[in-house]
């Protein structure tokens, strides 16, 4: 599968210096994986939950939410935001008109 603006999603990691590591290994993970459901994305990401038209993943303890789009079909994923929790509670993501 391949992670469309994976190294936005990295360089938005950095400014958290206890996620960079997680970010780089979730993007290998995603880079070396053929997911075809959600179902196959929560066999390795058990938090991995359907909202809207994207795909949340809590990261760190739930400290931290990294929000996709993915294209099983084409196996592409999105990268759309990396957030903190309290980002994420505000719901201004939900503002994303593909959401």
């Amino acid at each position: 599968m391949h992670l469309i603006s994976a190294e936005r999603f990295i360089t938005l990691a950095s400014k958290h210096p206890n996620t960079v590591e997680i970010a780089k290994s979730f993007a290998k993970k995603v880079k070396d994986s053929s997911w075809q459901n959600l179902i196959e994305v929560q066999a390795n990401y058990l938090s991995a939950e359907a909202v809207g038209n994207f795909t949340v993943f809590n990261i760190k303890g739930n400290k931290y939410r990294l929000i996709l789009s993915i294209d099983y079909e084409i196996q592409v994923a999105y990268f759309k935001y990396f957030l903190t929790h309290s980002e994420y509670d505000e719901e201004k993501w939900k503002d994303d008109p593909h959401y």
